[in-house]
């Protein structure tokens, strides 16, 4: 299998993890914008989930000399009580990744994005470092305060934007920070099955190598999806022949979003074996930025808000970037 040996490559595949989980949302903006309930868009996602994990683990995870093949992995993995977790951890982030979805497409993604992601990112941040400790902690810890601080800021802004669909918003904001309480957890679970220092060490005997644990993740995020997902489909009477009539174009871009999502979350396993999951996690969360950028810029989100906004959003950027900054440097 393939693995990262070095800390600069470890750092740049958390750019891309933080790149990419900032980034998938656009692709339920872009379906929203063509009327396409979030329901039917998050079966594709889940989709695009599970066969990203297929294909890596039949490329990257099956050639290379570290470790060894997923397929061998699987064989020897000493079955479900080591893939439980990672399942287990699909299902979790599942539930926490629809919540998020609903607050984007009540809140907005410069809103939603910023309060749900923070909370996942301290909370997973914390568990991951008291799991297995690696890094400079008071640069790690202090990089997490400023993330809250940025939070409140995002808050703050929040408060500033009109009144007429504030009910809206409203449940978009209480959706997220549901969700960032739940998203919290997955990483540490999905972490817990995976071999310690599987770049360099043999496999330990009944663990998995990365591939084979995001494989379980992903079969936990579909499977899961048939109970979560048809729970709001029905909230939002929202029926599955409407998902068959779908277009070829509307399925793409679903599944495109759960693609883009998985590719980072791939790239920021791989890179915890050297980073060290708790920064190899807050270093790829710093999605809250890149998500917070695509809102302000691209989609205009804060454009009706009152005069001097823009110095609460100056603020939270600047938390979420001073903040990414010093869990970069705790990896050193």
């Amino acid at each position: 299998m393939f693995a990262v040996q070095s800390l600069p490559v470890a750092i740049a595949f958390c750019v891309v993890t933080m790149l990419g989980w900032g980034s998938w949302a656009n692709t339920q903006k872009l379906a929203g914008k063509e009327s396409w309930p979030f329901e039917l868009f998050y079966w594709d996602y889940a989709i695009g989930v599970f066969l990203f994990g297929l294909i890596f683990a039949h490329t990257l995870g099956s050639f290379g000399s570290a470790g060894m093949s997923a397929r061998d992995n699987l064989h020897a993995s000493g079955g479900w009580n080591v893939l439980a977790p990672a399942l287990e951890s699909g299902a979790l982030f599942n539930l926490s990744n629809i919540l998020l979805v609903v607050g984007i497409d009540a809140a907005g993604m410069s809103v939603a994005f910023p309060v749900g992601v923070g909370l996942a990112l301290v909370i997973g941040t914390v568990e991951s470092y008291l799991a297995a400790p690696k890094g400079n902690p008071a640069m790690l810890f202090a990089g997490v305060a400023l993330v809250v601080c940025a939070m409140v800021f995002s808050a703050v802004a929040h408060s500033r934007l009109p009144h007429s669909g504030g009910t809206n918003r409203l449940k978009g904001l209480i959706y997220s920070i549901v969700a960032g309480c739940l998203m919290g957890f997955f990483y540490p679970l999905l972490m817990k099955p995976i071999s310690p220092n599987f770049n360099t060490a043999p496999i330990a005997p009944g663990m998995l190598t990365p591939y084979v644990a995001l494989v379980a993740f992903g079969t936990g995020v579909l499977a899961s999806n048939i109970v979560w997902n048809t729970i709001f489909m029905r909230m939002g009477g929202v029926s599955y022949g409407a998902y068959f009539r779908g277009s070829l174009k509307l399925h793409a871009i679903g599944i495109l979003g759960g693609v883009i999502w998985m590719i980072a979350l791939s790239f920021n396993v791989l890179a915890s074996s050297v980073a060290g999951p708790a920064i190899s996690y807050a270093l790829g969360q710093g999605a809250t930025l890149v998500a917070a950028l695509w809102g302000l810029l691209i989609w205009h989100e804060f454009r009706n808000a009152r005069e001097g906004t823009a110095k609460f959003i100056a603020l939270m950027l600047a938390g979420y970037a001073g903040g990414l900054i010093l869990i970069g440097a705790a990896s050193y």
